[in-house]
């Protein structure tokens, strides 16, 4: 079984000067790696055809399948298509498909009129296959020369998933023999990726050839990523799942989740299994967390609603937390946020409540509250735990931080509440 190399090229001036992130060359690696394709390079370009071309050139020396995204568009600046033309030869054609397409959608969901620029989208070359859009005018195209598979998408992230989903992978699985391969993944919090790392070390060392170790840290939590690949399904699965479970022992102290899943969603499943709701009173997270629990298909089911008591008058009118706590110990404090979980168990009629104050940068901080400086408190009507942490980064890290560890310490609050 041979092993399949994919190129990404991304294409657009966008990406090199950072307007735009390029979150694409991500997803389509993490749905290549999950078929068993490597990933070998990924390569982005401007708006340039000698960039272009000689990215061409290069990644078909390297890989046997050439992605490309961008730069399909209806505007100047997208000259991929045209770039195409020339490096494969032949001639522009109307693809009917393409063209009822376009027209499907400026008069059935757009409702406005075309003009001819709109219609050229539907002209390819007549040396590629055309990958229909079901999300967009631009078609995909198809392409071969040499044994090589070149495919050109459009860099909008929603067309080119639902042209790697139906399309292009399907095809790949038909033209390649792909060898199996699984993952089993956990997430942890509460402990650093170089303390994980020491804990689990003679585990890490004992894997068995077959079976690769990944730590993937984000922001106060360490996934766990066991992985394995083959050519006999049933005998992987089984040793990947026994290594598997010797890792969970290991590190069931700090284990969130023994899936691979946002710690939002492993709350908001175990709100759901204990039929319970939420609600969020934040201050510095200004809504993030409830934006986070939101975010979740569902979460209508557990998550009542959230009170952004950004200003001290929102925290005393709406939450009714007391302004002498206020003057005396100040918006970050333990009596402010375990007030903030009180006024808003009574407020929003939930089960639960998160509640945050802080300092989030980059000014605001105080030899005695530095930036960084952040209480969160979660609570039922039984009992409040309020915790206090100091942070280092930036702001928008800082609050992404708080909004983890606030999940987290609702989670165990939970766990040990029933």
């Amino acid at each position: 079984m041979n092993k399949i190399v994919v190129s990404i090229i991304t294409i657009g001036d966008e990406l090199l000067i950072g307007q735009v992130i390029d979150t694409n060359s991500a997803w389509m690696a993490q749905e290549l790696n999950k078929n068993g394709i490597w990933v070998g390079r990924r390569v982005a370009v401007g708006d340039n055809r000698e960039d272009i071309v000689r990215a061409l050139d290069e990644e078909s020396r390297r890989a046997d399948v050439i992605l490309i995204t961008g730069g399909l568009g209806p505007t100047a600046d997208d000259i991929t298509k045209p770039v195409l033309l020339d490096y494969f030869g032949g001639k522009l054609v109307v693809d009917e498909g393409a063209l009822a397409n376009v027209k499907w959608i400026f008069e059935r969901v757009l409702k406005r009129p075309m003009i001819e620029r709109n219609l050229q989208q539907a002209e390819v070359p007549d040396t590629c296959t055309v990958i229909q859009n079901r999300r967009g005018t631009a078609p995909g195209m198809w392409f071969e020369r040499e044994g090589r598979i070149y495919v050109s998408m459009p860099g909008v992230p929603h067309e080119m998933k639902g042209m790697i989903t139906d399309s292009v992978l399907p095809a790949l699985r038909q033209r390649f023999q792909l060898p199996h391969i699984a993952h089993r993944t956990l997430l942890t919090a509460g402990i650093g990726e170089s303390f994980l790392a020491e804990h689990i070390k003679l585990f890490e060392e004992a894997l068995p050839a077959s079976i690769k170790l990944a730590y993937l840290p984000n922001y106060g939590m360490v996934r766990l990523q066991l992985t394995i690949r083959g050519e006999d399904p049933a005998a992987l699965d089984a040793e990947l799942q026994q290594q598997f479970d010797r890792l969970k022992a290991l590190v069931t102290e700090w284990m969130v989740t023994d899936e691979d899943i946002t710690m939002q969603e492993a709350v908001g499943r175990l709100l759901k299994a204990k039929g319970k709701t939420l609600g969020t009173a934040e201050s510095c997270t200004g809504g993030y967390i409830a934006h986070l629990i939101t975010s979740i298909p569902g979460s209508s089911h557990y998550f009542k609603g959230s009170i952004v008591s950004y200003d001290n008058a929102v925290k005393t009118s709406t939450l009714h937390v007391d302004p002498q706590t206020l003057e005396t110990d100040g918006a970050v404090s333990e009596a402010t946020v375990r007030q903030m979980v009180r006024g808003a168990l009574a407020v929003l009629d939930t089960d639960y409540v998160i509640a945050t104050s802080g300092i989030m940068g980059p000014d605001g901080g105080t030899p005695e509250k530095p930036v960084g400086t952040v209480w969160v408190a979660v609570g039922n009507r039984q009992n409040i735990v309020a915790q206090k942490m100091s942070f280092r980064f930036d702001r928008q890290r800082n609050i992404e931080l708080t909004a983890t560890n606030a999940l987290n310490q609702l989670r165990i609050f939970m766990a040990g509440a029933e």
